[in-house]
């Protein structure tokens, strides 16, 4: 078997095949992932990626910046956009999240600088996620809500967090026997690690599989040591 086992619809097939774990450095698109996250609050990961281009139209193809001074105006515009997501409470939420990723862009230089220095610049690898046994959420994915929180964002929770890091390609769970497993181990620095404070969230497994059927995007990985890859793409 291989595609880390899942039937997939056309769409999400395309998505794992093209885009999913491969890790993201461009601040633009850290925050498309961010707002297809927030979304996804509440419905199936194959719904948001069937609307995706309809939120790229809603919110300036993502751009944070002009986000970030939307007026009331904007916000009515935004929820009047057909096949809109209509709930004023994410749409004010993106909002926020964009003015505070312009803060983390001028404290650290980019929001990429700041995501990437909770794993050290690498994709982490966690022991016996390749084959399976994923939790919905981590160690990694709660001190990110809990910081992200604190800034004041919202629907960045652990187990959103956690699907944020695997869209984004901080983790990377593809299964072992999944071709993008390997190919991104071997384009990318990536390092091996032991599981992180998962207990806790055991029993809430969330994956491709339930995205397929009606929830998000999941997927495996594997352990051992660090390895040497080529400069992240950017």
């Amino acid at each position: 078997m291989g595609y880390c086992n899942f039937n997939l619809s056309e769409v999400g097939r395309k998505f794992h095949d093209e885009e999913w774990g491969v890790p993201v450095h461009d601040d633009r698109r850290l925050f498309e992932f961010l707002v297809l996250a927030v979304m996804q609050c509440g419905f199936t990961w194959e719904m948001i990626l069937r609307k995706r281009e309809v939120f790229r139209l809603a919110f300036d193809g993502f751009d944070f910046d002009r986000i970030a001074a939307y007026t009331d105006d904007d916000i009515s515009r935004v929820l009047a956009t057909p096949g809109m997501i209509h709930s004023l409470a994410k749409v004010k939420a993106i909002i926020g999240n964009a003015q505070m990723v312009r803060r983390l862009r001028a404290e650290h230089g980019s929001f990429s600088a700041f995501l990437w220095s909770y794993t050290g610049g690498r994709t982490i690898v966690y022991d016996g996620h390749a084959k399976g046994d994923i939790p919905a959420g981590n160690g990694l994915s709660a001190r990110i809500a809990r910081d992200l929180r604190r800034l004041g964002m919202k629907y960045v929770g652990p187990t959103t967090m956690y699907l944020y890091l695997q869209t984004c390609g901080l983790v990377n769970d593809h299964s072992e026997d999944c071709p993008r497993f390997a190919f991104i181990n071997s384009r990318y620095p990536t390092v091996c690690k032991r599981r992180d404070h998962e207990g806790a969230m055991r029993g809430q497994v969330v994956s491709l599989r339930d995205a397929a059927a009606g929830r998000t995007v999941h997927a495996f990985r594997r352990g051992g040591r660090t390895r040497n890859g080529q400069n992240p793409a950017r």
